[in-house]
């Protein structure tokens, strides 16, 4: 097997190492899945449906709070670095389901051969010549897992096995680095109180 396409990614694998370095230091006290109601209100408030929230964990990678956010509609994007390797994996979520007629025909990054498909349970594995990624299909989300920087293939398979809802511990780190709510709009003081239009400057005697 073969790592993902590295375009792009090497920029973002150096900016989230000194953030991913300081998530290691953060332990999870337990695996067990946050509420449904925090779950709900965390995600909701990023814009992100609390059922497309989802992780993964492999020994070596630290998750990067400043990669996390939205992704399509309401999907979510986050990714772990490997610090020591810059390795990188990154999780996107979506909604939909695979079946053996529909998962060749979904992209695959920027490739335009065919795509093959091979499935064990909900973890569908699909490449195209050096290009391969992971899907896990559960509850109605598709939950893609992808890797750069030549991320080793064995990390790969393993973060797509390791998926799962954040535990209470996980959920903080995740959301750490984005707002508890939607941005406030800005005040602006010269504006007008009644109608809609801009300031209007008083004539000079000139007109």
């Amino acid at each position: 097997m073969r790592s993902a396409p590295e375009n792009g990614m090497r920029a973002l694998g150096a900016a989230m190492v000194f953030t991913a370095l300081a998530a290691s230091t953060v332990g999870c006290a337990s695996t067990e899945p946050a509420a449904r109601e925090v779950l709900a209100q965390r995600a909701t408030a990023a814009g992100i449906s609390p059922d497309l929230v989802y992780v993964t964990g492999v020994d070596g990678y630290d998750l990067a709070p400043q990669s996390v956010g939205l992704t399509g509609a309401e999907g979510m994007s986050a990714s772990w670095v490997n610090t020591q390797t810059g390795g990188i994996l990154t999780v996107r979520t979506d909604r939909g389901t695979l079946t053996t007629e529909t998962c060749p025909e979904v992209p695959l990054w920027d490739t335009l051969d065919d795509v093959t498909c091979t499935s064990e349970g909900d973890i569908w594995h699909r490449f195209s010549g050096s290009v391969e990624e992971y899907i896990v299909a559960r509850d109605g989300a598709l939950i893609r897992v992808t890797g750069a920087n030549l991320a080793d293939p064995a990390d790969l398979e393993a973060a797509a096995e390791a998926v799962r809802v954040p535990s209470d511990a996980e959920l903080d780190l995740l959301f750490s680095d984005l707002p508890d709510g939607p941005a406030q709009p800005i005040e602006r003081g010269d504006l007008p109180e009644n109608g809609d239009g801009a300031p209007i400057d008083p004539s000079s005697p000139g007109g």
